[in-house]
């Protein structure tokens, strides 16, 4: 009966997706999806599943690989201010997605434990902690994989649900460790956990340069980098139960220290393909098989706390729409805080710590996981109903071009419109009136100090191009636009001395001179005139992509599905550049050079860059 659960286990992990996309279900988390058939499978249903030791100890596994590759996915860049600049909101408002994020998750905080000793003073649950704790929890997962598909992370509403979510990843976890410690008897010892943390920024300074050479020395027998993984994953759960704290938040720091050590594209699919491959459906599946709806519904108490539950999670989450209403449409703000209370990774960590210090029944934790699972399902059903996409949601990256003249305005009006929002700048009152009728979003400077860009919104963009007449304002602009965290600055120079170029170089400021444009342009009329067909023609011309999308990674060139569409140039990988062939593999990171026509570069610049 043993060998047959395992079996049986292992053969769900592999049907259920295959299952779900035969018949296109998309709206429920796979995660749900398991935890639902491992109920079907279960006492609860056909009982042809069993606990046992074995599918125990993979379980266990599964749940720290979980807690592990939710640390791996916080995006540390977006707590650092420079790195997430306001931005116009869908409601037109300046928005802040840290600091909206953080006034969301506040009246999340408030809304949970007010709910919490509801659910007391009706002796429904007495535990306020614990109730709490799950109440303001966020599926970061499910909320990332909805925000991908939408394809709005790099916008202010994508950015500000992401950040509302690792907050509230983040703090249920550091409050569950508190509580675990207060409630197990080692409350004494709390003040250990700090240890923990020691450690992990130990490991993070000690393995950051060896690091770096395990990925050069790595190889397909070795696989150094995943080795590495697990060493950290083991060595701050050990830390963290020998200090009284819970594996899972060892697990969890593991995470966010790998994550720190930034592996490449390829580790992270590995190590995702080891997790969500073969240890955590286990674990879903295994969740499932442990409920005992019989029990529960054998218990008119705990039956009684299920839709309680189920109405308080998305009560819990009301902070959300409120906040987002001041930054976004209504409908979307609405949206977003349905998302928000999507909780399910975090919530199956806290009850099994929960049970295990006996702080609540077995019924009980059957309705809170229950109640989960239905929140799951319905979230993102209504986040992908109500959700609208709006036009600025479509718009990949902001360019702000200061200078108007013959060169930046025929520039402006031929980038794609669906990959660039461009606003240009002047601060020549005979350009501006030269150009304003032509040109739609162009705003008069009256100068060109730091404070009148800044108020101006030069500095609100993605990619600044410095193209005045005069060398000394592009120089000053594309200094300021680098120390105020742009990523990407232009500047054209007429003349460059090498000690200027040599400073531009070391900040990474690209500089475009006309002079040597001219001439590689001429040479290649000369020497390539085809390639000088395809640079200057305006319906066919270069494009390039960064391959992010899995799906047609490890994939051969002549495999993808519209390579008779495109032309593929060239291929950098790394600080290589490959010449393309029907049998070269895609890796993730690879930058495609293709050309094709508008319309399918879109589809195929789209297809490969989604995460």
């Amino acid at each position: 009966m043993a060998q047959l659960s395992l079996f049986l286990v292992v053969l769900l992990a592999l049907v259920i997706p295959i299952f779900m996309a035969r018949f296109q279900i998309s709206n429920v988390p796979t995660a749900v999806a398991e935890i639902i058939v491992g109920i079907i499978m279960g006492s609860s249903g056909f009982n042809l599943i069993t606990s046992t030791h074995d599918l125990t100890f993979l379980s266990n596994l599964g749940v720290i690989l979980l807690m592990f590759l939710s640390g791996m996915e916080i995006d540390f860049d977006l707590l650092q201010r420079k790195n997430n600049p306001k931005g116009k909101s869908q409601a037109g408002k300046t928005v802040d997605p840290l600091k909206t994020a953080i006034t969301a998750f506040i009246g999340i905080v408030v809304m949970a434990f007010v709910l919490a000793y509801i659910l007391r003073l009706t002796g429904l649950f007495s535990e306020v902690m614990l109730a709490a704790i799950i109440l303001m929890t966020v599926a970061l997962g499910v909320v990332i994989a909805t925000l991908k598909e939408k394809d709005i992370l790099g916008r202010p509403i994508g950015q500000t649900i992401l950040l509302t979510a690792v907050l509230g990843e983040v703090i249920p976890l550091l409050l569950l460790t508190i509580y675990a410690s207060v409630n197990g008897g080692n409350a004494e010892q709390l003040w250990l956990i700090i240890l923990l943390f020691a450690a992990a920024i130990f490991l993070l300074r000690r393995f950051k340069q060896p690091y770096l050479w395990f990925a050069k020395i790595t190889k397909a027998t070795t696989q150094l980098d995943i080795r590495l993984a697990f060493f950290l994953i083991f060595a701050l759960v050990t830390v963290a139960e020998r200090v009284g704290a819970e594996n899972i938040l060892g697990a969890f720091l593991a995470g966010m220290v790998m994550k720190l050590l930034e592996p490449s594209e390829a580790t992270k699919d590995k190590l995702t393909s080891i997790g969500y491959g073969f240890f955590i459906p286990i674990f879903f599946i295994m969740t499932g098989v442990g409920l005992n709806l019989r029990s529960l519904f054998a218990h008119p108490s705990s039956l009684m706390l299920l839709p309680v539950l189920v109405i308080f999670l998305f009560i819990a989450k009301a902070p959300v729409v409120l906040t987002y209403m001041r930054y976004f449409q209504k409908k979307n703000a609405f949206a977003g805080g349905f998302l928000t209370a999507t909780t399910i990774t975090i919530v199956l960590p806290t009850l099994q710590v929960a049970r295990k210090l006996h702080a609540i029944t077995s019924t009980q934790s059957d309705a809170f996981i229950l109640a989960a699972v239905i929140v799951c399902i319905l979230s993102p059903i209504v986040f992908n109903s109500n959700f609208v996409l709006l036009p600025e949601d479509k718009i990949k990256e902001k360019v702000a071009i200061v200078g108007a003249n013959a060169v930046t305005v025929p520039v402006a009006h031929d980038l794609h419109a669906n990959w660039y929002s461009v606003k240009m700048f002047t601060d020549k009152k005979n350009q501006y009136k030269t150009y304003d009728s032509r040109v739609e979003n162009l705003t008069f400077l009256p100068n060109l100090d730091e404070e009148t860009l800044e108020k101006d919104g030069v500095f609100d963009g993605d990619i600044v191009v410095a193209a005045n007449r005069a060398d000394e304002d592009n120089i000053k602009i594309a200094r300021m636009a680098k120390e105020k965290g742009i990523n990407r600055v232009i500047a054209r120079l007429s003349e460059v001395d090498s000690k200027t170029l040599t400073e531009f170089n070391e900040k990474g400021i690209e500089v475009f001179n006309s002079t040597n444009v001219h001439a590689a342009l001429m040479r290649a009329m000369i020497e390539s005139p085809t390639v000088y067909r395809i640079m200057t023609d305006t319906k066919n011309i270069l494009y390039s992509v960064k391959v992010k999308n899995t799906h047609y990674t490890g994939r051969q060139l002549m495999d993808l599905e519209f390579i008779d569409q495109i032309t593929v140039s060239r291929i950098k990988r790394g600080d290589k550049w490959l010449i393309p062939r029907g049998a070269t593999v895609i890796e993730p990171g690879d930058i495609l050079v293709f050309s094709g026509e508008f319309k399918v570069a879109d589809r195929v610049r789209d297809l490969l860059s989604k995460e």
